[in-house]
């Protein structure tokens, strides 16, 4: 069985307009917002953004920008729970 790389830069421009939650790896923060773009280093802007602390509502932020490095995850906000990796 051989190890098949994925791109995940088509699975997040498609993603763009819609809303979003971005783990962060420090802690369990989370923003949840309309995603906005995507650059080629994967930094994400968020609009009408809303900060999570251990799943509970911190503040109403706007619009932010995260740098990629930051990143643990990213998935769509209507998508439930874990996602399997089936290879």
């Amino acid at each position: 069985m051989s190890f098949v790389p994925i791109n995940p830069r088509p699975m997040l421009q498609n993603l763009v307009n819609d809303i979003v939650v971005v783990r962060l790896k420090w802690g369990q923060t989370e923003y949840k917002g309309r995603l906005v773009s995507i650059d080629s280093y994967m930094n994400i802007q968020l609009s009408d953004a809303a900060e999570y602390l251990d799943q509970e509502l911190s503040s109403q932020l706007g619009s932010v920008l995260i740098r990629c490095n930051n990143v643990l995850w990213i998935k769509a906000a209507d998508q439930g729970g874990d996602t399997t990796m089936d290879g």
